[in-house]
């Protein structure tokens, strides 16, 4: 993409923390996730479910940050356009207000008032769940957004021969919005997103690669 310069590099050293990914095509490791990041995207492929779909879309892993992060995440919208957001990712994935509304009242806790974090009530959502034969794969557009977040992130897990980079939700944040011909990433710098705030955290190697 250019504008992000070159890159640098750091060991990941949160043992435990960081989540493996493969390429589904492949099934070569090409990148790892961050524990934060691989949650969003497990939420993203339940979305994908929910409509029947055979691929996690950008925007399903967009609002798998949304619902999963936004605690943090809205650090990068002014507050006054932050209720925009979730009108956008209802729209681009095709969720019905109902759905949606149900979705955000099982993992935002300051919503629904529960004492267990989203995460723990999605383990017991997925736990009554039957296993699905053919869970979704990553659609073309996804594979390529891990692919080229993987040429920038600042964080990356190295040892005898390896070299995986590992993705954060900020690293992916920015890919999409500085990419260009992604309707996504237009809607999400039309909703205020701060782009050069982003990109400061995002490329900051002194950051926890877990955040």
């Amino acid at each position: 993409m250019g504008l992000f310069g070159n890159k640098s590099t750091r060991e990941g050293k949160a043992a435990g923390k960081i989540a493996g990914a493969a390429d589904s095509e492949r099934g070569a490791a090409t990148h790892r996730l961050t524990l934060d990041l691989s949650r969003a995207h497990t939420l993203a492929a339940m979305l994908a479910n929910s409509r029947s779909s055979e691929f996690i879309e950008i925007p399903d892993l967009v609002a798998g940050m949304y619902m999963y992060e936004w605690d943090r995440l809205s650090e990068y919208w002014p507050e006054e356009k932050r209720d925009e957001m979730e009108d956008v990712l209802r729209e681009m994935c095709n969720i019905s207000p109902q759905r949606w509304n149900s979705w955000i009242q099982q993992y935002d806790t300051r919503r629904k008032g529960d004492s267990r974090s989203r995460w723990e009530k999605l383990k017991v959502l997925r736990r009554n769940k039957p296993e699905e034969e053919n869970p979704p794969r990553h659609s073309t557009a996804l594979r390529l957004l891990f692919k080229t977040a993987g040429e920038f992130t600042p964080f990356r897990e190295t040892s005898e021969g390896w070299d995986i980079p590992i993705l954060t939700t900020e690293c992916l944040l920015l890919c999409i919005a500085q990419t260009g011909g992604l309707e996504i990433g237009k809607r999400l710098r039309e909703t205020g997103l701060d782009v050069e705030l982003l990109e400061r955290a995002a490329l900051d190697p002194k950051r926890s690669p877990r955040r």
